[in-house]
């Protein structure tokens, strides 16, 4: 059963939780930092399709870093939309230094 959060903020700490394993960290930011080109080639191109490259590519990354390194499931499949936004987060800590790479 997955708990219910009422805001962002305290969701944030339980999806960094969920991504203790350096690899997997890893592993989201390299396929975020690709989704972010697949989106750019989207626009550029005007080229819809890119944003299907860019989903597709992202996830992937981010899978094999939980079912591979972190060994659980990742919280998309429970929060989907926090989870998302969780990554960007994560990204931008990452590029930030707040978050060890």
């Amino acid at each position: 059963m997955s708990t219910e959060y009422q805001s962002f903020s305290e969701f944030y700490p339980f999806y960094l939780s969920e991504h203790e394993n350096r690899t997997c960290r890893r592993l989201h930011f390299v396929g975020t930092s690709l989704g972010l080109c697949w989106f750019v080639a989207a626009v550029v191109l005007l080229n819809p399709w890119c944003l299907l490259g860019g989903l597709v590519t992202g996830y992937a990354f981010a899978w094999v870093g939980h079912f591979f390194f972190e060994h659980n499931r990742p919280a998309t499949f429970s929060h989907p939309l926090y989870s998302f936004a969780g990554d960007w987060v994560m990204w931008k800590d990452i590029l930030t230094g707040r978050i060890r790479f």
